[in-house]
């Protein structure tokens, strides 16, 4: 679909707003990161001075949603601001050579919008939206720059085989497979002997090779207006961490046992779990301040609209994680794949010098789909005329004011799960594929996040009103999507959910 007619009013837009008054944007997406796995949200065991310092100087968003509860479905909500009831992915889901759902061909995404209104556009990281030999190819989807792994499955290595460089694949210095991302423990070996897991650490490390990437890409465009997408590969399993990075946690906590899989399809063994989880995360910790360092070096970091997050919630206890051991969501309930609020309410913190008032927290409820309407409006961009994101760009500036409309969320996998958010009130409908197989209606709960954020009790005998009024809210915030048909709302096809909340646990 040609974009053309849009580019007049878009240079217009930004000729009205002034180029010295629009920010350069940087996005940086965790993977898999709890929300109390950060200082500012109360982390303890794990050291992350530099995000905490975002939260010092800008504003942390203490309710904030992440897309959706697993990685792809949550990614397209971001690029897109369409929320999962209008999403193209609403689950995550294989399509061969171990690629996921590509974006459509037609898809506006947020680095379209912006790369139409003359800002040179970046991404570098995990992408899980399609190959580069599908609609879904990030630089057919508005991105300048590319650099970083397209499939969700080779990301599960740290030390993979190659990267994806431009649309070339550039091979890396871990052997002619790469390093593992899946490997049982070998046979006989002592799992004391820190020699049995040398073959599951490489040479290369993934993230050097991205965070080196968003440095050099900051200093060859601080003379215009970029727009930097870092979606990091880290903290999300294998648990896999360069040696220097380990020293800084190796023997601290207690390892026992180490991680030692029989099953040739797990993640692979490590040594010192606690340790390298720990490290994994001041390791992207680290990476936030070479990035906040190289707009500092460019003179750029004045104007700087930075956002970090994570993509869902801190991952089930797999490959090694402990998350009980570094409470990793606090006292939220969920985790990855859940739509209660461990699952998808994530660590957030917005800094921006120049125009965000700092050291704030705002409970305004928001969500990852409020991005590219915000991204628009401080870029002076031509605002999408279909979305369902509502700008945070008053609420960052310091003029906090309560979400208009609710916050929808629905996830076809883990059993089909459905939210929704409304003021003080949270619905949620979980189960739905075991209701629906049963022939019995799905059940929806209720809580107060005021009053119990950890949703301990359920509401909904006590307010049977306000239930059907957020079941009708839910119902007006989707259209049904015939790839990811949601049990116990839509039809349900004989073959649905069979074998799936296994594969999308592991991604």
């Amino acid at each position: 679909m040609s974009r053309t007619p849009r580019l007049l009013p878009l240079l217009l837009c930004a000729l009205s707003l002034g180029a010295a008054d629009r920010p350069n944007i940087v996005f940086i997406l965790a993977d898999d990161l709890g929300y109390a796995e950060v200082g500012f949200n109360g982390q303890a065991k794990i050291l992350t001075p530099h995000v905490d310092r975002l939260a010092k100087e800008g504003l942390v968003l203490s309710r904030h949603y992440s897309g959706n509860a697993v990685c792809a479905p949550s990614r397209s909500v971001l690029m897109t601001g369409f929320s999962p009831g209008h999403a193209h992915a609403r689950d995550n889901r294989d399509i061969g050579d171990r690629e996921q759902t590509p974006l459509p061909v037609d898809a506006l995404t947020v680095a379209r919008t912006l790369k139409d209104a003359g800002y040179v556009t970046g991404a570098f990281g995990k992408w899980g939206l399609g190959g580069f030999g599908s609609s879904g190819n990030p630089m057919k989807q508005g991105f300048d720059r590319f650099l970083g792994l397209t499939s969700q499955w080779v990301a599960h290595s740290h030390y993979p085989k190659a990267v994806w460089d431009d649309g070339r694949e550039v091979l890396l210095d871990n052997g002619p497979e790469g390093t593992p991302g899946h490997a049982r423990f070998p046979e006989g070996a002592n799992p004391l002997d820190p020699a049995a897991y040398a073959p599951f650490i490489g040479k290369d490390f993934l993230g050097e090779r991205l965070v080196r990437g968003a440095e050099d890409f900051i200093a060859r465009n601080a003379g215009g207006r970029f727009f930097l997408y870092y979606a990091s590969t880290l903290p999300h399993v294998s648990l896999q961490i360069p040696e220097a990075d380990l020293r800084k946690y190796d023997g601290k906590f207690p390892e026992d046992p180490p991680f030692t899989p029989a099953n040739p399809g797990s993640y692979v063994p490590n040594r010192t779990p606690r340790a390298t989880y720990a490290a994994m995360i001041t390791r992207l910790d680290a990476e936030v301040g070479r990035i906040i360092a190289a707009l500092e070096k460019a003179g750029v970091a004045d104007n700087t609209l930075v956002v970090f997050s994570s993509d869902n919630g801190a991952t089930h206890d797999v490959g090694g994680v402990e998350t009980k051991f570094f409470s990793s969501v606090g006292s939220l309930r969920g985790l990855k794949g859940s739509l209660h609020e461990g699952g998808v309410r994530m660590p957030t913190v917005v800094r921006w010098p120049r125009s965000c008032p700092p050291g704030r927290r705002s409970a305004r409820i928001s969500g990852f789909e409020d991005w590219h309407v915000t991204f628009a409006e401080a870029a002076g961009a031509l605002t999408p005329a279909k979305h369902d994101g509502e700008s945070l760009l008053a609420t960052i500036k310091g003029q906090d004011a309560p979400r208009t409309g609710p916050l929808y969320r629905e996830f076809a996998g883990y059993g089909a799960q459905q939210a929704i958010w409304d003021g003080r009130w949270k619905a949620i409908r979980t189960d739905m594929l075991k209701a629906a197989r049963a022939g019995n209606p799905v059940t929806t709960q209720l809580y107060d996040l005021e009053a119990d954020p950890n949703e301990t009790t359920d509401l909904a005998p006590k307010f049977p009103k306000i239930v059907k009024e957020l079941e009708a809210k839910m119902t007006a915030a989707r259209v049904p999507n015939p790839d990811f048909p949601l049990p116990g709302v839509d039809p349900l096809p004989a073959t649905i959910g069979k074998g799936k909340k296994k594969a999308a646990a592991k991604k």
